[in-house]
C-alpha cells in the first residue's frame, strides 16, 4: 500500500482510532498527510521522519507524536524495523496535540502500546477500543512531558545545499568552516548568518546535532562500545563525546543504553 493509498485508507476509517502493528513496515518515502493524529513508536530498529520540512530521529524505545494534517514521511535506515502506529482524532485543546513530539516511552506507555496490539487493523468500533484509546491519549501530553526537540531543519535556500551536503558527508571529520563558505561562494559571516536564519542553528551547533544523531543509530544497533561511537562519530575521546551527547540530550549515551534500550 503507496502513502496516497494509505492515507485513503485512513481517511475511510469511521471510527476516532486505529491501531496498526506491523513488523518489519516498509515505507516508500513521499509525503502525505492525514486528518487524524498520528503516534508512531518504534519498537525495533530506528525511523527517520520528515515533517514540515523538518528531520526527526526517532530510535528505539521511542515515540513520535505528528499533529493532524502535517505534511511528512517515514524511512528507516535499519535493516529491520518494528513500529507501532496509532491514528486519532483529535478534540482536545491542549498544544501538545498541534506539534511534533519526539519521547522516550515510559514503562507504563509500553504496556499500554502492547495492550493495544489485540486491536490492530480492526475497522468496527468496539466500546472497550474507544474506552481505552480515549484514555490513553488523553495521557499523551504527561508520557512526553520531556520530550526531545531533536531535529534538523532542511534548509529551502540554494545557497546552502553544498554546505548541507557536505556536512551529511563529513560531520565526522574536523571541518573548517572557511572551506564550507568557499563551497558555498559566500563570505564566512554571510554563511553563518544565512545557515542561522534557515536552520535555527550555528555552524557549529549542527555539526553537533548530525554527530549525535548518528550516534543515536549506533547506540540504538548496540553493535559497537560507546568509546568506538564516540570516535566513529568524530569525537576525540570519551569525555568529549559524553558532555556533547548530554549538552543535547540532557543524559549521558550510557543511560540511554541502560535505560532506554534494556527492555528491547
Amino acid at each position: 500500500m503507496d502513502s496516497y493509498e494509505h492515507s485513503i485508507y485512513i481517511a475511510s476509517i469511521a471510527k476516532p482510532y486505529l491501531v496498526w502493528f506491523e513488523d518489519d513496515w516498509v515505507h516508500d518515502d513521499v509525503l502525505h498527510t492525514h486528518q487524524k493524529g498520528q503516534l508512531i513508536y518504534v519498537e525495533r530498529g530506528f525511523q527517520y521522519l520528515t515533517v514540515n520540512d523538518k528531520v526527526y530521529l526517532l530510535p528505539q524505545n521511542h515515540a513520535a507524536w505528528i499533529p493532524p494534517n502535517a505534511i511528512h514521511k517515514t524511512n528507516s535506515h535499519s535493516e529491520k524495523i518494528k513500529l507501532m502506529i496509532f491514528f486519532f482524532d483529535i478534540d482536545m485543546d491542549h498544544p501538545f496535540y498541534r506539534q511534533v513530539n519526539i519521547f522516550s516511552v515510559p514503562p507504563v506507555m509500553k504496556e499500554m502500546i502492547k495492550y493495544a496490539g489485540k486491536w490492530s487493523k480492526e475497522e468496527h468500533e468496539d466500546i472497550n477500543e474507544t474506552t481505552f484509546m480515549h484514555a490513553f491519549l488523553y495521557e499523551l501530553p504527561q508520557f512526553a512531558k520531556h520530550s526531545l526537540q531533536l531535529h534538523i531543519n532542511l534548509p529551502d535556500d540554494s545557497r546552502l545545499e553544498k554546505a548541507i551536503t557536505y556536512f551529511h558527508e563529513h560531520y565526522m571529520d574536523d571541518l573548517r568552516m572557511e572551506d564550507l563558505s568557499n563551497l558555498s561562494s559566500l563570505s564566512l559571516r554571510s554563511l553563518e548568518r544565512i545557515f542561522k536564519q534557515k536552520t535555527g542553528l550555528t555552524l557549529n551547533k549542527y555539526q553537533q546535532l548530525l554527530r549525535i544523531i548518528k550516534s543515536l543509530e549506533l547506540l540504538s544497533l548496540k553493535e559497537m562500545t560507546i568509546s568506538e561511537i564516540a570516535y566513529n562519530v568524530g569525537y576525540k575521546s570519551l569525555q568529549a563525546y559524553t558532555n556533547s551527547f548530554y549538552s543535547v540530550m540532557k543524559y549521558r549515551p550510557s543511560d540511554f543504553r541502560d535505560n532506554f534500550l534494556k527492555h528491547i
